[in-house]
């Protein structure tokens, strides 16, 4: 009896054993299955939650902390982003973003910051690589002139290296981590890329706090800084969560890669050459301002990977020409500046392609080579003889200028001829040496 006893008492132990294991499983598998399914957009008129209950533990935002996003201001711009325009604009802005946002997201990897700042070009520029703004910023990351001296970004004649995707991006994650290095708040390192890091800290010194959202609390920054840092962690919400706010463009990417060149190219030509997609290539090397690449042997070439070998191809054929030019040829009273001015070089890269050569020596005759941006015609002439055997007596009010449009003649031609300087004020009276008009 105690045997048969035991046997039952074993039985029904195995079953609910059994029976734990399968409702065990059931609520995990439930579990997986609620983790993978996609969230449901939030309807544009639905308020989003007062709080904010960071993403389950496989993503971790660094800056969308609860404070943060709990935020009115951040709030207020959650809910203008995630309306139905907002998500179609930053879809079109991500789209636009695609070809950059893969080597911005593997810089923040090895400097190990906060992976949400990919999303900050979508307020500084919305990924408009050349965007400018009216205070004269520039790119992706809207540098200023003054300010990109420390970042080995350069500006001449050829490049605007503050579209270069690659060196701005450096640049700009460098200015970040250097912001929050002094500050030691995300907050402010973002409010001081806004303002000026000067500025910021002047406010902290002033103020004793250094509280982003207090100084905002008490107007202590310009009106744009207060919404600068709300607005961007309003984007970094909705795009770090891409299913739940229907954002579905982010994840195309163009595979590129750097080459070196031995002379200089043409984008639409060799585009042309190589049936690549010239829009890709402008997009790859917006930094090349007239769509040709500087005579330097350390600049590099942003290709697709997919074209490396015909774009190879073609570069190595020496008898292709790559570079368009004009060949002007000298004619009385042109002039390097007027050269300049007509085909929209700069006297700096007509003296590059034409080394030796000055107004002073400039011979009837002789041929200028001068880069070609754009289809013009040659520089029409006036019906005027350049020899100045004509004489001119200053009246009230004339300047060289004025004179050189009533002669048709180059003002500084005019100037050097009479020995004077270009802007130099002409005295009434003067006796000027002009050309004689047949």
């Amino acid at each position: 009896m105690g045997k048969h006893l035991k046997m039952r008492m074993s039985r029904i132990t195995i079953i609910i054993i059994c029976l734990f294991i399968y409702v065990l499983c059931g609520v995990s598998a439930w579990a997986q299955e609620a983790d993978e399914r996609p969230l449901r957009a939030v309807p544009p008129d639905s308020p989003l939650p007062v709080h904010y209950s960071a993403p389950a533990a496989r993503s971790v935002y660094t800056l969308l902390t609860a404070d943060a996003v709990e935020q009115p201001l951040t709030q207020h711009y959650i809910t203008q982003y995630s309306s139905p325009g907002g998500i179609a604009y930053l879809n079109a802005v991500l789209e636009r973003g695609s070809v950059y946002l893969p080597f911005i997201r593997d810089e923040l990897k090895k400097r190990n910051l906060p992976p949400e700042l990919i999303f900050l070009p979508v307020i500084e520029s919305g990924f408009q690589i050349t965007a400018k703004s009216k205070s004269g910023a520039v790119g992706l990351w809207q540098f200023m002139l003054n300010s990109i001296s420390p970042f080995d970004i350069k500006v001449n004649d050829y490049v605007d290296e503050r579209r270069d995707f690659q060196k701005s991006t450096r640049g700009a994650l460098q200015k970040l981590e250097d912001n929050y290095k002094t500050l030691g708040s995300w907050e402010l390192a973002l409010a001081a890329y806004n303002a000026g890091l000067g500025a910021v800290n002047r406010t902290i010194q002033r103020t004793k706090t250094r509280n982003y959202w207090e100084l905002c609390k008490k107007n202590e920054l310009k009106r744009e800084t207060v919404h600068y840092v709300p607005k961007f962690l309003a984007v970094a919400y909705i795009l770090s969560q891409p299913r739940r706010f229907g954002i579905d463009n982010w994840q195309r990417s163009q595979e590129w890669t750097a080459i070196p060149l031995k002379r200089q190219i043409s984008l639409d030509i060799l585009a042309k050459e190589t049936d690549v997609d010239i829009e890709l290539l402008r997009r790859l090397n917006a930094e090349l301002i007239n769509g040709i690449s500087p005579a330097d042997k350390n600049y590099r070439l942003k290709i697709p990977s997919a074209q490396l070998q015909s774009i190879n191809n073609v570069l190595e054929q020496d008898d292709t020409q790559l570079v368009r030019y004009f060949y002007h040829v000298v004619r009385h009273g042109d002039t390097l500046w007027s050269m300049s001015r007509h085909y929209g070089a700069s006297l700096d890269m007509i003296e590059q392609h034409n080394p030796g050569v000055s107004n002073r020596y400039l011979k009837i005759g002789e041929t200028v080579v001068i880069p070609a941006f754009k289809d013009i015609k040659p520089p029409s002439r006036p019906a005027v003889t350049h020899r100045l055997e004509g004489q001119h007596i200053v009246k009230k009010g004339e300047t060289l200028w004025s004179l050189g449009i009533g002669y048709g003649i180059d003002p500084q031609v005019l100037a050097e001829e009479n020995g004077m300087e270009l802007n130099q004020i002409l005295r009434e009276g003067k006796v000027l040496k002009v050309p004689i008009i047949e």
